[in-house]
């Protein structure tokens, strides 16, 4: 029986230990040696004295040694928490405070980048580095320690149960401060077998894996292959002609994307020794243009186009079965595997076909809230409708937020969003976040960030600022300062000054008389 994540990777070094698991560049291990290398990084875990369930940040790019140190910390019966490469420090800081991070694994230079943000991180103990040997010595609280050597062997691995947490996510809350999605071995296990099996993957498949890994998709990528003992390549992403490349290099089976990804790729030479063995293109992060989706399969024409819908707390929900994509293409399609999709008026009835109502997933992909934050936990996890009768416990189901219809088939269509959050190049990005970082530069008064409708990137970020004084907006200055605060996918794409923005009657921002005046 599978208990925890790291047993995917322990079970095929045992049954396929000379079958490729990860390949970097121009590495790549085996099966056999990618658990030695969990097993070296669990020990090391193992003797800083890491207790059950306590938090490992890996902040790094897509490399063996990020695949080796999220693994490693389920053996060693801790809990990772991938953190997206592009964040600054102070976003990393609040990410390491927020969920108690206990070890940081990271590179040299990121680790200089970070020392300052650092300090104000209580529980931080130790800092594993990518490095044979430490470069930096220790500092404050923390050590810091060089990359442990593989072991064939060694102390025995974590026995803990699959209730337990083996991973915190972070994604962007409407308050402007990321939320930590809290997953349990359970969770990231069924998501990778029950998305493994409507895709029909094998041990024979090979992933590109584009996306971020702190991403649930990006995840997905790395789980899913290994549920079936597959072979994933680790990329990351920086020019679109470098897809076509790897999946000619590589001969890969299996791509998925998001939208704005997605664009870009397909307009760039696809040669075809790139498309040879490509068997499905899947897609995640928002709705895909028809256009789009008719040129990729122009562009893989022996591939099977898969459309997804997800969402951080339940990792995956639905998917359109490809044979009903040329019927339906604006469809997400029905429940995955092992998971059931309501569709709920608010006292929580259910919709009836072309209602509008809102999407609640219930099985065992929903996760277990959010961390340290009862509040927005009790606000998004709520039992399921009953009746229940008297002996039994009420299931937890995730309420998306998200406005959904079912036809008469039972086959699903995204209406949108009940907040105000942005999905921008397939991140979820908060307003407030944004704003804020505004407010930071100390060059703006008010600041209202929106979402906008975008080919490309699926919204666009339109910021609409006031100055602080009467001498205009230096709309450059501006941008430039938001640059050391925020990622690139986080900066306004147009910034629309006034000496006065318009209120509701409460005293808010009007938000909706800004984005019908503006979203165009």
């Amino acid at each position: 029986m599978r208990r925890n994540l790291h047993a995917l990777v322990a079970e095929r070094a045992t049954s396929d230990g000379d079958r490729p698991a990860v390949t970097y560049k121009s590495t790549t291990l085996t099966y056999a040696e990618l658990w030695a290398q969990v097993r070296g990084v669990a020990g090391a875990l193992g003797g800083m004295g890491l207790a059950r369930e306590d938090r490992v940040a890996v902040f790094l790019e897509k490399r063996i040694e990020t695949v080796a140190a999220i693994v490693g910390t389920s053996a060693a019966g801790g809990a990772f928490v991938p953190v997206n490469p592009l964040l600054r420090p102070q976003q990393v800081a609040y990410i390491l405070r927020d969920c108690g991070v206990n070890v940081l694994v990271t590179s040299a230079d990121r680790l200089e980048i970070l020392r300052e943000e650092l300090a104000a991180c209580p529980d931080l103990r130790h800092v594993l580095l990518v490095e044979e040997s430490p470069s930096a010595p220790a500092t404050g609280a923390w050590q810091v320690h060089g990359w442990p050597a593989p072991v064939t062997d060694g102390p025995r691995v974590s026995q803990g149960i699959d209730a337990d947490i083996a991973a915190v996510l972070y994604t962007s809350g409407s308050t402007g401060k990321p939320k930590g999605v809290v997953l349990s071995h359970r969770n990231l296990l069924v998501g990778a077998e029950s998305v493994s099996e409507y895709l029909h993957n094998t041990r024979d498949d090979v992933f590109l894996a584009v996306l971020p890994l702190s991403f649930d998709a990006g995840l997905s990528q790395m789980t899913t292959a290994f549920a079936v003992g597959a072979h994933v390549v680790l990329m990351n992403y920086l020019l679109p002609r470098d897809v076509p490349r790897m999946c000619a290099q590589h001969g890969v089976t299996g791509l998925t994307c998001v939208p704005p990804l997605w664009i870009q790729i397909a307009d760039v030479a696809w040669p075809p020794e790139a498309t040879a063995r490509l068997r499905y293109f899947a897609n995640t992060g928002g709705r895909m243009p028809k256009a789009l989706l008719d040129k990729l399969r122009g562009l893989f024409p022996t591939a099977l186009p898969y459309l997804m819908y997800g969402l951080t707390e339940a990792f995956r929900s639905t998917y359109l079965d490809p044979a009903e994509v040329d019927r339906r293409p604006d469809s997400i399609g029905k429940a995955i595997p092992n998971a059931e999709i309501l569709v709920l008026r608010p006292d929580g009835t259910r919709c009836a076909p072309g209602e509008e109502g809102e999407l609640v997933h219930r099985g065992a992909l929903v996760a277990q809230g959010y961390w340290g934050d009862p509040e927005r936990t009790a606000e998004r996890f709520r039992p399921v409708p009953g009746p229940y009768d008297a002996w039994r416990v009420p299931e937890m189901a995730v309420w998306s937020g998200d406005t959904v219809v079912a036809d008469e088939e039972g086959f699903l269509y995204f209406v949108g969003r009940h907040d105000e959050m942005i999905k921008t190049s397939g991140y979820r990005v908060s307003p407030a976040e944004i704003e804020e970082a505004a407010y930071a530069t100390g060059m703006v008064r008010d600041a209202v960030a929106l979402g906008v409708p975008d080919a490309r990137l699926g919204q666009r970020i339109l910021l609409v600022a006031s100055p602080t004084s009467g001498d205009g907006l230096d709309v450059e200055a501006l941008l430039g300062a938001m640059k050391h605060q925020v990622p690139v996918y986080m900066l306004p794409a147009t910034v629309v000054t006034r000496d006065e923005i318009p209120r509701s009657p409460n005293g808010k921002f009007d938000r909706a008389s800004l984005r019908a005046e503006l979203a165009t």
